[in-house]
């Protein structure tokens, strides 16, 4: 199985000096700083693929501001997508590119802001090797509307959404053949249950695709994901290929894998470095809790509060920097794991009050998994990886999770040898029959 790591413009700054807190004031952010595959440029693979969306590229207008500047966009139909991102002549060998809308970016419109000539022609010029044809989100996920004794109860809106989704990837598949493209075209499922995306996959399948996105997937359950991959299995040809738009779902990837999944994209194991609440570091085995020292100059919540005279300035300084201190000397076997738990929790009463995380301070401090880590964002940041402070630290933790979570990836067992609780998980929702 493929893993694609969705472009968000996330770059870290090689001059960021750790214990300064400082970086080169002559930096430009795009030319000098690290893309995830140039930090682990002189180590194994962390993924498959980029995926760029033209919404990140380009916005859509009035529903989404792009990430890009106007310069970078320039630049990137200018030179193509892997020149841009620095993907060419890498040590790992090819790294392949996939192009997609973004269509979450445009959900509460009622038609795309794309037509399929505008994608296109971004795929051409960005020298994409796939692109995902145009589609439109269905947020719902209401298996029940297929079995409505009172009538159809599936909304007009949804099922407006479903046929402007084909109709756009017939034009898609048309306009690839008709100028004869060098990418290869990828259709996109949307449904609104197990038999409707398998009715989608179907007509995809019928006009010609065999490699099919099933979109829409983000928010849903593992157990509606697999009922709906099942019933696509009852219509998938052997021949075409399933792409997750979105989905991980680790410990279901083989389950995935023997239904028809051959790629998937996420920016999860990046996210939670910074985003969830307990799941921050990962390593091969188990996960582990990141160490909330946040930083007085800068930290907006923590202003407020001095400004309001809530919080003491001095004091607060005082106790954000001694927490750095004794994890320093913490790191370099100088200090006792009781001192350092103290400062963490005398700062925690300032800082988060309501919270007491102590305990899981203590257990990855007592494991320091960043010591047993051959990254290259562990050996060069050491401790300062498990920190919950800032960009620069939270971004290299994010990149760690990727190439961590690429790992197990490749040590995921083949279905057969899958554990039962994997191959077949609790309480799975049957499929329902395909509908007419």
């Amino acid at each position: 199985m493929k893993y694609f790591l969705p472009d968000s413009q996330d770059l870290v700054d090689p001059s960021f000096d750790f214990q300064r807190e400082t970086r080169d004031p002559a930096r430009i952010r795009h030319q000098d700083d690290y893309y995830a595959h140039e930090v682990f440029k002189q180590q194994g693979r962390a993924f498959d693929g980029v995926l760029v969306s033209k919404a990140i590229v380009e916005g859509t207008g009035s529903t989404s501001q792009a990430k890009y500047t106007q310069a970078q966009q320039r630049r990137i139909l200018r030179e193509g997508v892997k020149e841009f991102l620095r993907l060419n002549d890498h040590p790992w060998g090819r790294i392949e590119c996939m192009g997609d809308c973004g269509a979450f970016t445009y959900v509460n419109e009622d038609t795309p802001p794309f037509s399929v000539d505008d994608v296109v022609n971004f795929y051409v010029r960005c020298g994409f090797d796939y692109g995902f044809s145009v589609d439109h989100v269905i947020v719902e996920y209401k298996p029940q509307w297929d079995t409505d004794l009172f009538g159809d109860g599936v909304p007009p809106s949804v099922r407006a959404r479903q046929a402007l989704t084909l109709n756009l990837a017939a034009e898609f598949l048309t306009t690839h053949r008709r100028s004869k493209l060098a990418f290869t075209p990828i259709g996109i499922a949307q449904g609104w249950s197990p038999a409707s995306y398998a009715h989608a996959f179907a007509a995809l399948q019928k006009i010609g695709y065999r490699y099919i996105a099933l979109g829409g997937m983000v928010s849903l359950k593992t157990q509606d994901i697999l009922s709906c991959l099942k019933a696509i299995s009852t219509v998938r040809l052997p021949e075409t290929r399933i792409h997750l738009l979105g989905v991980t779902r680790f410990a279901h990837l083989p389950t995935f894998a023997s239904l028809g999944v051959w790629s998937i994209d996420s920016t999860s194991p990046l996210r939670q470095a910074f985003m969830d609440d307990k799941d921050n570091y990962h390593t091969l085995e188990r996960t582990y809790t990141a160490i909330r020292v946040p930083q007085v100059q800068g930290n907006f919540r923590l202003e407020a509060r001095i400004r309001s005279g809530e919080l003491d300035y001095d004091k607060t300084r005082k106790a954000e920097q001694l927490c750095l201190r004794r994890l320093e000397e913490y790191d370099a076997s100088g200090r006792s794991l009781v001192t350092v738990l103290k400062a963490l929790r005398t700062y925690e009463e300032i800082h988060d009050p309501e919270r007491n995380r102590t305990e899981s301070a203590r257990l990855v401090l007592e494991d320091s998994p960043w010591k047993k880590c051959p990254c290259a964002v562990c050996k060069q940041l050491r401790h300062h990886v498990i920190l919950f402070r800032g960009a620069e630290r939270n971004r290299r933790r994010g990149f760690h999770n990727v190439a961590i979570f690429y790992q197990r990836l490749r040590m995921l067992k083949a279905p057969s040898e899958a554990s039962p609780e994997v191959q077949e998980p609790p309480h799975a929702v049957a499929p329902a029959p395909l509908s007419a």
